[in-house]
């Protein structure tokens, strides 16, 4: 997509004056203010609806800016090298002179980081002197936003101004991983956990649901449409919405498939947009047929088991 620098320069003036905006990312759209701003960072958690305890990502431009704010350390550069720009977020802990908002961080002594793919973004990124606190682009435990239709969907006039930078090719969140001691797995997200492993060269267990909240993701609701969802569904009544991983032959208005061939990536990139299209179409609840539990399968399975907890 070609940059348009007027419409940067318009989401920076808006940035500068502490106010927010929604910007492209390749997994989903965020809702963006100034990291170290807790006027910015309190219009953000205002808009969204979100609960104060649950912190905030922040997405810097490179290490260099990252190093203001975060101890980093061996595992991070390992990751950060192969996988940087791109869909991992990780948890770092915060260094006492960090400028980053107490409100971002829930008065945490760690952040959650990461450096977007997107060009667009990171155009942006690039012209301000401060990182960008930016969680998902929705009212808080909905279904995030991949477009800028569905971000005006969810805010209208609110928001200020929407950056926009196509379709988000991931269509689900980041990865979250923990690198502040040994490193854990705090969300699934667009970035398979087999490809981690395999660079840090050793298991890495999962830690999705906390105590206490550290990372976006972790609350038991999240991604919901509004609908009841019945999971691994094997038949599906013509009063409720099929959510079917893989088209066939079957031709029902009520049916909506994630991908043509099984395709999990291209399924990924289709749950929001289709969630949110059954909402539209007036269906009561929500019928899911299995999704294979693998790869961005196991992503997934994770958004509809906290959609189904409504």
């Amino acid at each position: 997509m070609k940059i348009n620098l007027a419409n940067i320069k318009k989401a920076k003036k808006l940035l500068d004056n502490r106010d927010c905006v929604a910007i492209p990312t390749e997994t989903v759209y965020g809702l963006a203010g100034n990291a170290y701003s807790d006027q910015a960072c309190k219009k953000i958690f205002k808009l969204k609806k979100r609960p104060k305890d649950n912190p905030l990502i922040v997405h810097y431009y490179n290490i260099k800016d990252l190093r203001k704010d975060c101890e980093l350390n061996y595992n991070f550069y390992k990751l950060y090298k192969k996988f940087c720009p791109g869909p991992v977020t990780f948890v770092m802990n915060l260094k006492r002179k960090s400028k980053i908002s107490k409100i971002a961080t829930n008065n945490n002594a760690s952040l959650a980081i990461r450096f977007p793919r997107h060009p667009i973004t990171r155009h942006l990124l690039k012209k301000l002197n401060y990182p960008l606190a930016a969680p998902s682009a929705n009212l808080s435990t909905k279904v995030s936003a991949v477009s800028p239709s569905q971000v005006k969907e969810d805010f209208g006039k609110k928001i200020k101004y929407i950056l926009n930078g196509g379709k988000s090719s991931i269509g689900v969140e980041s990865t979250i991983i923990d690198l502040r001691k040994k490193p854990k797995i705090l969300r699934l997200g667009g970035l398979e956990i087999i490809k981690i492993k395999k660079i840090l060269k050793k298991e890495i267990k999962e830690n999705l649901y906390p105590k206490r909240i550290i990372a976006p993701g972790q609350s038991k609701l999240h991604y919901s449409p509004g609908l009841p969802i019945r999971l691994n569904a094997k038949k599906i009544s013509d009063n409720e919405a099929g959510l079917i991983f893989k088209k066939d032959k079957k031709k029902k208005k009520n049916f909506f498939y994630l991908s043509k061939k099984g395709n999990l990536n291209e399924a990924a990139k289709n749950l929001y947009s289709i969630l949110r299209k059954i909402k539209k179409s007036k269906y009561k609840s929500i019928a899911v047929t299995k999704v294979p539990n693998f790869g961005l399968g196991k992503t997934i399975n994770d958004r509809l088991i906290k959609a189904s907890k409504y």
